[in-house]
């Protein structure tokens, strides 16, 4: 079974409230034929786009291959906060690479903010980005906690866009009974992602990046001059960038055994007009302490974008909106009754450190993927890493390619029961309060 047909028909965005608030672009063809580039980019999220559009930009001829359509992945399907640093905190990471490379990380995460802000702002992407991401507690140990780890970026890094909340703020930002306090990240941000994946698709293709949608590659060829290869065509090319995430499947081993593939679920809810206010009191993002991340923003037309749960299968569960109210209700007992309107489900991927999985597979072929959950920054970054790098620039790229990244146990055969069991013990330890 292949996930990137498991759960979504082919070429089609699935029924979310980003598909139904977005414009497509008209569609690109599929590739027929044997073609040449310098540069094939496999998968058109973050990550391949903005490798596509610094690549052609830099005056490469670059080909753009995807099995469905621009967007059509975690890309446009995913909670749109753009966080500060990398998806594992600055003291872990000094503790796992050294502070030299701790360091570097933090300033290659500042970076990746910036040049989303900058993408958006160039090109003039409608996208609704917006300031503002709180991270709430769920008790005073875990707001203690959050307020230490603002003291040491801002020590550390001279960080003050943070803002400590007790118990009485967050309560007036986020009146759940559920949370304690905080810290609000005014640096950071939230967008509609779809939007935010079209408007990057424009510019790639108005920069001369030809597009493929409906195209699945199935096989690389590696050598001197790779061939990627695809159902009806074939790409030959200098360099190949793997940019597939959660839905690389068998392209290659190396990779897959280190990026596992989950299922995350969104919901959004009807407008609810002055009821909002009992959910958030300023337009930013939330994201909680819960292992299961609970993560949610009030729309622009008033609704409640919830994401929480995950299962570890190929196919998403029959009733998204039920499995999305629950964890929603935990936190807003409130919203019991409330009207969902969408609800939908993605695909992204983890790895066992929480942190990126970058790498030169081969002399001439580059992949990153396994975002954990914090790809609208760093996708977007990897990409222009990657670029940056086939250009001979490589600083950037090699600081994320020596974070250490270890095979799932199991490899890609018995990973997914094994994280499984894992996943559950730390589910059962948040319902615990543990």
């Amino acid at each position: 079974m292949n996930l990137l047909y498991s759960n979504d028909k082919k070429g089609q965005y699935p029924d979310s409230w980003y598909g139904a608030t977005a414009t497509p672009l008209a569609d690109f063809p599929s590739l027929k034929g044997r073609i040449k580039a310098d540069v094939c980019i496999i998968g058109a999220g973050y990550t391949g786009l903005s490798a596509a559009l610094h690549l052609a930009e830099a005056g490469r001829d670059v080909v753009l291959l995807d099995a469905h359509k621009i967007g059509f992945g975690a890309s446009g399907r995913n909670g749109g906060q753009l966080g500060s640093g990398q998806r594992k905190e600055q003291d872990a990471l000094a503790a796992l690479m050294g502070q030299d490379d701790a360091d570097k990380l933090w300033e290659l995460a500042e970076d990746a903010k910036t040049l989303v802000k900058s993408l958006i702002k160039r090109f003039d992407i409608d996208c609704y980005y917006r300031p503002g991401v709180a991270n709430i507690g769920l008790n005073p140990k875990e707001t203690r906690e959050l307020h230490s780890y603002a003291d040491y970026l801002n020590t550390r890094y001279g960080y003050d866009s943070i803002q400590k909340l007790d118990s009485a703020a967050a309560q007036e930002l986020c009146p759940s009974p559920a949370y304690d306090g905080g810290i609000l990240d005014m640096s950071a941000g939230h967008l509609h992602p779809l939007r935010y994946a079209l408007g990057l698709g424009q510019a790639a293709a108005d920069a001369g990046v030809r597009i493929y949608e409906k195209t699945h590659v199935h096989h690389i060829q590696q050598g001197p001059r790779p061939s990627v290869r695809t159902d009806q065509g074939e790409v030959d090319c200098e360099h190949v960038i793997l940019a597939c995430n959660g839905y690389l499947g068998g392209l290659n081993r190396k990779v897959a055994s280190r990026v596992m593939p989950i299922n995350n679920f969104i919901a959004a809810t009807e407008p609810l007009g002055d009821d909002a206010k009992r959910v958030l009191n300023q337009d930013v993002a939330v994201a909680d302490t819960k292992f299961v991340v609970n993560y949610f923003r009030l729309s622009h037309d008033g609704r409640l974008l919830f994401g929480g749960g995950e299962n570890y299968s190929y196919r998403f569960p029959k009733d998204i909106a039920a499995t999305v109210r629950k964890p929603m209700c935990e936190i807003f007992p409130h919203l019991k009754d409330v009207r969902i309107d969408y609800a939908w489900g993605g695909t992204l991927g983890i790895t066992v450190k929480r942190m990126p999985y970058v790498r030169r597979l081969d002399q001439n072929i580059l992949s990153a993927s396994g975002y954990s959950g914090h790809g609208v920054g760093t996708a977007t970054h990897a990409g222009k890493l990657m670029a940056l790098a086939i250009q001979g620039q490589s600083d950037g790229f090699d600081t994320m390619a020596r974070v250490p990244a270890i095979p799932f146990p199991g490899g890609g055969i018995a990973r997914t029961p094994m994280l499984v069991t894992a996943m559950t013990w730390y589910a059962l330890r948040d319902r615990l309060g543990i």
